[in-house]
């Protein structure tokens, strides 16, 4: 009988992590190309899996293709115009490597990190470790897909309207979007710098307590567990029955794990804040991603219609939307009220199948692709942390995850939180039956 869940490295001994890395590798050797998953494949030098005394000794991971390395363009998805080597590396990676921990491959992307299900016209989709049919979620691709097939521990991706949540909820691992500006973002590329926030993949939620001091630099500090949360009870309601049953199993996990459970209605100017939002993603990503820096033929013809679209806002716009963040950070702080964190869906719906993501399947729907992120984005503006936790499966075995808002600089809490819900959960870290039964 094959094992359902992937072993959790930090219950591992370095004898068993080391082990584990192989196996790691094995499976990125196997999967990584079949899943469309892996732009390289590193070549980690001998003894490099050894645990040691490092933090995170041995510990294999992948970045997503917009981070450099000396000696190492970071390809953007495949759209990247050609420049000079980078002089330096991002820093996320010196610190991953700074304390032992070892990148075994560049992880697939969306063009340019725009894209919330995972097309690319340039390199294709990345397939979903759980269900060929469905979409992986983007722009985080690679990283939630290798990171769910067992190929790395831990996986690096971006999140500037929901491209760690989303795909951590498309492909069944624990995403982190940290608080804007607490992991550093040098050597990555922009997409709109005033939402964008660099994240991380791993299984479980006690894998990412093991990660976050060292991508965060922060000191350890004692903070109180999370004891209250608030259910924003329409965007529950919004969601599809099945995704509405799994966020409600999982909240119930919550309170399982000693968590008092409220409820705030309406919708707290969320609706205001999404307009802002998208007003600052389509404004700045059109001036760090000019659509004529890109020949013809370089940018999927979605993509130019996007940037394109963005040049047209005015400077006025985009300074009153950014002016506007102080106002509506306070007014949803203020909707609810003094709890933890507030609970909801990651996406409305189920996986959406990938032809009705690709504007050239004549079965493409241009409103799933926008109501994809249409839970998430607006968490960018506010600059809250984020986190997407496993919490059911819908009719086809395909997860679902739960979106877990905390307040700025809890994201030690937030872990906390997703660790002591796991400890009495079951839907994290399980093994996609395909690959289950390959043994």
């Amino acid at each position: 009988m094959p094992n359902l869940h992937f072993p959790d490295w930090t219950s591992l001994s370095p004898d068993q992590r080391g082990e584990e890395a192989q196996r790691c590798r094995a499976r990125l050797a196997e999967l990584g190309t079949r899943l469309n998953a892996v732009v390289s494949v590193a070549a980690p030098p001998a003894g490099a899996f050894a645990s040691g005394t490092a933090p995170l000794g041995g510990l294999p991971y992948v970045a997503k293709d917009m981070f450099d390395r000396v000696g190492r363009h970071a390809g953007w998805g495949g759209v990247r115009p050609q420049g000079p080597s980078p002089a330096a590396s991002a820093e996320i990676l010196n610190r991953l490597d700074a304390a032992g921990a070892v990148e075994v491959a560049v992880s697939t992307m969306t063009e340019l990190a725009y894209e919330p299900s995972g097309y690319n016209g340039v390199r294709g989709r990345t397939l979903n470790p759980w269900h060929p049919d469905v979409v992986s979620g983007g722009s985080s691709s690679g990283s939630a897909a290798l990171v769910a097939a067992g190929a790395a521990v831990l996986g690096l991706g971006s999140d500037t309207g929901g491209s760690v949540r989303i795909p951590a909820s498309c492909c069944g691992v624990t995403g982190l979007k940290p608080t804007h500006g607490a992991v550093p973002d040098s050597g990555s590329m922009a997409l709109a710098p005033s939402l964008d926030t660099v994240g991380i993949f791993a299984r479980s939620a006690a894998e990412l307590q093991l990660v976050w001091p060292v991508v965060s630099g922060a000191a350890p500090a004692d903070e109180r567990p999370v004891t209250t949360a608030v259910v924003l009870a329409e965007w529950i309601q919004e969601a599809t029955p099945g995704v509405r049953r799994a966020a409600e199993a999982g909240i119930e996990a919550l309170r399982a794990a000693g968590v008092a459970i409220g409820s705030v209605g309406s919708t707290g100017g969320v609706d205001e804040i999404d307009r802002h939002t998208l007003l600052v993603m389509q404004a700045e990503s059109a001036r760090a991603h000019r659509p004529a820096a890109y020949p013809d033929g370089r940018l999927s013809p979605s993509l130019r219609r996007r940037l394109t679209k963005g040049e047209e806002i005015g400077e006025a716009a985009l300074a009153d939307s950014l002016g506007q963040r102080p106002r509506l950070l306070a007014g949803f702080l203020d909707w609810i009220g003094e709890a933890d964190v507030a609970l909801l869906p990651v996406l409305p719906f189920e996986t959406p199948l990938a032809s009705q993501a690709d504007p050239e399947n004549p079965a493409f729907e241009p409103r799933v692709l926008y109501r994809m992120s249409s839970f998430t984005r607006f968490v960018n503006l506010l600059g809250l942390p984020a986190l997407s936790l496993p919490c059911g499966f819908d009719q086809r075995g395909v997860p679902i995850g739960l979106q877990i808002i905390g307040r700025r600089h809890r994201e030690r809490q937030l872990l906390a939180l997703a660790a002591r819900v796991q400890a009495v959960s079951d839907w994290h870290g399980r093994i996609p039956p395909a690959l289950s039964q390959a043994g």
